[in-house]
């Protein structure tokens, strides 16, 4: 099944080989998955939560814990730039989470700062950023993905999954059996590939069956070189690309790009 979300391959884009401070991490790779470019994002990203992108723009998401907000920016794939930002908190709830790009909005839910808390989960505008929709949820949900007819979230470290309609309409809470606490999920190539932390601490990537839950296939990553586990925070997935957004400010994105559209095996 192909993503109607798939873009041409990032290596178009101003990708030949990393320099500089990334040159350290310029033979790196992770099963097909060869990293293609390392860029610096120009911007204040605080505590990196979630990301998505486009062909020409990663939305980031990310926490102010010392404020008490929480922030949607817009960055430029090319340059690194930041583009626009907007204030996402609800109240309490200034966690923010998520993200997932579905035609032209963006869901991420928006939390209180403790496990088993509250939610909102918001519908913006992709160009804007501006809120179109939301409703509330019984519990901290970090992140979310969309698929062709439901939302489906993770709460604290993905320990149970939600499914709901677009409405808001709860249709199904399944308990996670991966031992994997997920930061970030996406819907792709007719699987969840969610990305997070193992109990011993190192980074994984996971296909995860619909609407079983089941775990089908799993990639472990190493570390950056400040020590990060990859999979830390920000993962995106769209066809020939891996984004991964692990570090706090000064952040840098890890693009991955893979030769061929290797199959689920």
């Amino acid at each position: 099944m192909r993503s109607r979300y798939a873009i041409p391959c990032l290596l178009a884009v101003d990708v030949i080989g990393v320099t500089g401070d990334d040159a350290a991490v310029q033979s790196l790779s992770f099963g097909e998955w060869k990293l293609a470019r390392a860029l610096t994002l120009q911007g204040p990203t605080h505590h990196v939560q979630n990301i998505d992108f486009d062909s020409a723009e990663l939305w980031v998401i990310s926490v102010d814990s010392d404020n008490r907000k929480g922030y949607l920016r817009a960055f430029s794939l090319s340059s690194g730039r930041m583009i626009r930002s907007v204030e996402v908190q609800d109240e309490q709830r200034f966690h923010p989470g998520g993200i997932a790009a579905e035609g032209e909005s963006l869901w991420l839910p928006a939390a209180e700062y403790r496990a088993n808390s509250t939610s909102v989960i918001q519908k913006r505008n992709k160009r804007t950023l501006a809120l179109e929709a939301s409703f509330g949820v019984s519990d901290h949900i970090g992140c979310i993905a969309v698929t062709p007819l439901h939302l489906i979230g993770g709460n604290w470290d993905s320990r149970q999954f939600y499914v709901w309609n677009r409405a808001g309409k709860l249709l199904r809470k399944v308990e996670s059996t991966t031992q994997n606490a997920y930061q970030d999920i996406k819907f792709e190539g007719g699987f969840l590939v969610a990305s997070g932390v193992l109990p011993d601490r190192t980074g994984a990537i996971d296909w995860i069956e619909l609407p079983s839950f089941r775990l089908v296939r799993r990639v472990k990553v190493g570390n950056t070189d400040r020590h990060v586990p990859y999979t830390r925070e920000g993962m995106a997935i769209r066809g020939a690309q891996l984004l991964l957004l692990p570090e706090d400010s000064p952040s840098r994105l890890f693009l991955f790009a893979r030769p061929s559209r290797a199959g689920i095996r």
